[in-house]
């Protein structure tokens, strides 16, 4: 597709959506029962292949089974899982009940999973069995919660427990609950630089959405033979709607393995084991595989058609190594929880330029304005903004109804991230207006890692920023003022990290811990993140 028909498809494009639709009756009713939906693998590589069928077959047991504990409409259900065939089979069966899905990184520590829980008001968990034993102590605290399913089988005198081969005993028939395209149907979290995570909620029209940018970034997707993968955890809007759920919805298969901790070598043995051709990849995991196993050549047996990317800029050097170790273009795109898939590259309808996220996605009316809510001009640094309505777009942060107007302010959702543009309307990211840290693909929000610091006894303040890392991006690091000198800081560190790791995740705990006297304050007592990042950006 030459450039002058990707200008044309952009301005004859069209949004054809429906007044009813569901997420899961898209998925589930017009692909043949045949088709393969997930191929499951295990960490030693043992393959099983699901069918569509299969999980129809599957989704409509446990959507009765749902009903039978009392589902409603509009109801919010927690799903603890990993990459997994029982992870989309939750998600269809609660969209397939009229009810709210909210998902949760298996990673998650304990305060991270309780908040979320308590905060959107879930009263289902799904979970795995093998983290019950973690999960039964913090029960008494989640609020809301009536029931959990556990993958797996019966756990005996365990009450309100129901097993997933119980599940497997429900009905096989099961009538839909009818949505619109505008009924919520998922919540997502996302960090921000105050206060508390915030909760994106999601109609079923973001799945339509998303199509545009996943045909840009995938190169005329889908195509006969394409198998989808992501290392990117299900959980995040990153896997679930620019992998998982798109690939169903237009029949193609997606594989299903994530493991505990990104290993280069054997994401390559997947690679050359199971015949992926799409991959979207945090480029965190891209730079880690050039660290490990470095090559000139193409790597032998991996036949990818496509290579998606996002999250941060690829450099000049990662991209051409892309292309050497691949054989493919890496199409980088952009997007956030909030309004996702909103640029993207698509190298066989325009070159992209090194650096870039892209041209606007088909269907997205994106603008960089600056802080009169005027257009900038070419070259010129401004914000990125999307107008409304757009069905990507969030309907609101859930119960945050002043965080939400202040995100959709003039009928336009501002991202709070800085971008030029050139003049053949390629975007270049230059900073974000907040504080978030993006580290190896993950954004984080520093009040809830500095909330969890703080609760160590010996530390006064905290204040937690985002430091440049050649391979992460960012890695966190937190500066510290202790209640007194620390005559051991090494041990001190240690105890704030595993603190971290055990409130809110492995995937957040600060890498480097400053101790000082003091922090720069503003006049009213608010921390100058700014100062401290300044500090840690390398010198020229």
């Amino acid at each position: 597709m030459p450039i002058d028909q990707y200008l044309q498809k952009y301005r004859e494009f069209q949004w054809h959506i429906p007044q009813n639709f569901n997420i899961a009756a898209a998925i589930l009713e017009q692909n043949p029962g045949d088709n393969v939906a997930i191929v499951d693998v295990s960490e030693h590589f043992e393959i099983k292949s699901y069918r569509f069928s299969d999980i129809r077959r599957m989704a409509y047991r446990l959507a009765n089974t749902l009903q039978s504990l009392g589902v409603q409409s509009g109801q919010r259900v927690g799903i603890l899982l990993s990459q997994s065939v029982e992870l989309i089979v939750s998600h269809l069966a609660v969209y397939l009940n009229g009810a709210i899905a909210v998902p949760l990184f298996s990673l998650f520590g304990d305060e991270a999973v309780t908040y979320r829980i308590n905060d959107a008001g879930c009263t289902i968990l799904i979970a795995d069995s093998q983290d019950w034993n973690r999960l039964r102590e913090l029960r008494t605290e989640w609020h809301h919660i009536e029931h959990v399913i556990l993958t797996g089988t019966a756990i005996p005198g365990e009450v309100g427990v129901t097993s997933w081969n119980q599940v497997d005993m429900a009905s096989e028939r099961f009538e839909m609950r009818p949505t619109s395209a505008q009924d919520p149907a998922l919540i997502i979290y996302t960090s921000g630089t105050t206060g508390s995570p915030k909760g994106a909620v999601h109609a079923h029209r973001v799945l339509l959405g998303h199509m545009p940018g996943i045909f840009m970034s995938h190169q005329d997707f889908p195509q006969p033979g394409d198998l989808m993968w992501t290392p990117a955890d299900w959980a995040w809007i990153g896997g679930l709607l620019d992998v998982l759920l798109p690939s169903l919805y237009r029949g193609i298969g997606v594989v299903a393995l994530r493991f505990r901790k990104f290993d280069p070598e054997r994401a390559l043995e997947l690679m050359r084991q199971v015949p992926i051709r799409n991959i979207f990849f945090p480029p965190t995991a891209l730079r880690l595989m050039r660290q490990t196993i470095p090559v000139i050549d193409r790597y032998p047996s991996v036949h990818l058609r496509t290579l998606a990317c996002g999250g941060e800029a690829l450099s000049p050097d990662l991209w051409g190594w892309v292309r050497s170790a691949f054989g493919v273009v890496p199409a980088e795109f952009y997007g956030q929880t909030e309004a996702n898939l909103l640029l993207s590259n698509q190298p066989d309808a325009f070159a992209p330029q090194i650096g870039s996220m892209g041209r606007a996605v088909y269907g997205h009316r994106v603008r960089l304005v600056n802080n009169r809510d005027e257009a900038v001009e070419v070259g010129e640094q401004g914000e990125i903004v999307v107008d409304l309505p757009d069905p990507v777009a969030f309907l609101g942060y859930w119960n945050k109804p002043e965080a939400t107007e202040q995100k959709m302010s003039g009928g336009s959702i501002h991202t709070g991230d800085l971008a030029v543009q050139d003049e053949q309307g390629n975007f270049y990211f230059v900073a974000r207006s907040d504080d978030v840290i993006n580290s190896s693909g993950y954004r984080m929000g520093p009040t809830e890692i500095e909330a969890a610091i703080l609760s160590h006894p010996q530390i006064s303040m905290a204040a937690v920023i985002g430091k440049p890392d050649p391979i992460r991006g960012e890695i966190v690091k937190a500066f510290v003022v202790p209640v007194s000198p620390v005559p051991n800081k090494r041990q001190i560190t240690e105890e704030i990290q595993n603190l971290v790791r055990k409130k809110l995740g492995a995937h957040e705990y600060p890498r480097e811990v400053a101790f000082v006297e003091s922090l720069p304050m503003t006049t009213t007592g608010k921390i100058q993140r700014r100062i401290l990042r300044e500090q840690e950006r390398p010198k020229p």
